[in-house]
């Protein structure tokens, strides 16, 4: 990284609390359950065991991971803006957002849907918890259409007064999320409306639908968004960056591929750019790396990078939060300067 480079992340790692970004999607609720097998009982009424929690803890997952990403980077102000429960598990999920000085004005409640939860019972094993198969509550029918009516509402009044917004389209059933056809063609149009504002959009199942804002498929769901079904094996960068180009030809805006240790490829309908990995040692967690790349861009975008810069910072922010084990990780500013300054003039190994 040249000091250039590196004078000019620095100083945008500078403007993020001056910043408002929401968020907009699917906010889960991850709920751990803490089972030590050896204070195991058995049920006298079915005979079967009864396992004993000795803790419980909650944090928001899917979209609140993503406000969990901006939050660390000490964006100045968050939305949320979305859907959830009149529930226990809705109460959990606001109390984690509070507590994260998250703007939940635009997050509905509603005695009519779930609140979205991943619960994960961990057994303990000797030092380490090991994840059980897990219990997922999930909404099994279409949004309502009344809800839906107050979601694009709510991105009409929201978007005048934000400088980024990040879509979180976590549900694979189509038109049972947030994310609805209705209000992906909304956030099409403001992408069109609003060119100035950073409209960046992640979704397991729909990333070739979205059009007028930055997408980022990791390079299978790239594939997938290019031939509709799954890719078996892996995918040269170059097979990646025709798979990026075309995108971007389609959606009428760059694309970002991320390429998991090898980085990610910033592409246009002409040209496609390597941002090269950040190689680290020791053991590694890549849960949540994807969202912690779309806070770190669109976080720096909205400071005023250009497209390259802002692709380094997703490859940095998410290169320090990849070394958090058994653990969602995020990243603070002081670890993002701390890595540049490892990076500055440097071969890129940590």
């Amino acid at each position: 990284m040249s000091p250039n480079q590196y004078n000019r992340l620095i100083d945008i790692v500078s403007n993020f609390p001056n910043l408002k970004i929401g968020v907009i999607g699917d906010f889960f609720l991850d709920k751990y359950f803490v089972i030590d097998p050896a204070l195991a009982e058995v049920s006298l009424e079915t005979g079967k065991p009864a396992h004993q929690i000795i803790k419980i803890y909650h944090s928001p997952g899917a979209a609140g991971t993503v406000t969990n990403n901006l939050r660390a980077l000490e964006i100045g102000k968050i939305f949320a803006i979305g859907a959830i429960g009149d529930d226990g598990e809705g109460y959990e999920l606001l109390q984690d957002l509070h507590q994260q000085h998250i703007d939940t004005a635009y997050l509905i409640q509603s005695k009519k849907m779930f609140t979205p939860t991943y619960t994960k019972p961990l057994q303990i094993e000797g030092d380490r918890q090991i994840e059980q198969s897990r219990l997922d509550i999930k909404n099994r029918k279409r949004l309502l259409p009344q809800i839906e009516n107050q979601i694009l509402m709510n991105i009409e009044k929201m978007l005048p007064e934000l400088d980024g917004l990040i879509i979180a389209d976590q549900v694979e059933e189509p038109n049972f999320g947030i994310v609805t056809d209705n209000v992906r063609d909304a956030l099409t149009d403001a992408g069109s409306r609003f060119p100035q504002k950073v409209l960046f959009a992640d979704s397991r199942a729909r990333i070739g639908l979205f059009k007028n804002m930055y997408i980022k498929p990791n390079k299978f769901e790239a594939y997938r968004a290019m031939y509709g079904k799954i890719k078996s094996g892996d995918i040269p960068i170059e097979e990646a960056r025709e798979y990026g180009s075309e995108l971007a030809k389609r959606g009428n805006h760059a694309v970002v591929v991320t390429l998991e240790k090898d980085g990610a490829l910033l592409c246009e309908s002409s040209r496609a750019t390597h941002i090269p990995g950040i190689q680290v040692r020791g053991e590694i967690d890549s849960v949540g790396a994807g969202d912690s790349f779309a806070a770190g861009f669109t976080a720096a975008r909205c400071a005023g990078s250009s497209d390259e810069e802002a692709a380094i910072m997703g490859v940095v922010v998410s290169s320090i939060t990849i070394q958090k084990l058994g653990t969602t990780g995020t990243a603070t500013p002081e670890e993002v300067r701390r890595r540049l300054s490892e990076l500055r003039g440097n071969d890129g190994q940590i």
